[in-house]
């Protein structure tokens, strides 16, 4: 499975991670460093596997722990209208 950005939802990056706001309510949400690695990489088009993988590596995390933290933002950001699958 995919995830995109919502139509209506924007970034900016910021020394602390990123935000993302909803530009049809005015709602914003700040992500830390992970949480924007995490949008990052799927705005280049991977998807969650893919991501699971680099996060691991570059944190040297453990790859079930990193699923978990994924797909609870994914789930997040999507009850929020800010992604879709």
């Amino acid at each position: 499975m995919s995830f995109a950005l919502g139509p209506e939802v924007s970034t900016t990056e910021t020394d602390d991670g990123m935000v993302l706001l909803h530009e049809g309510t005015g709602r914003y949400w700040m992500l830390n460093p992970t949480g924007a690695a995490v949008v990052r990489l799927l705005q280049e088009g991977r998807r969650i596997p893919d991501v699971v993988d680099e996060l691991s590596t570059r944190f040297a995390q453990d790859p079930a722990r990193v699923t978990a933290d994924v797909e609870k933002l994914l789930a997040g950001l999507t009850r929020a209208g800010l992604v879709t699958s």
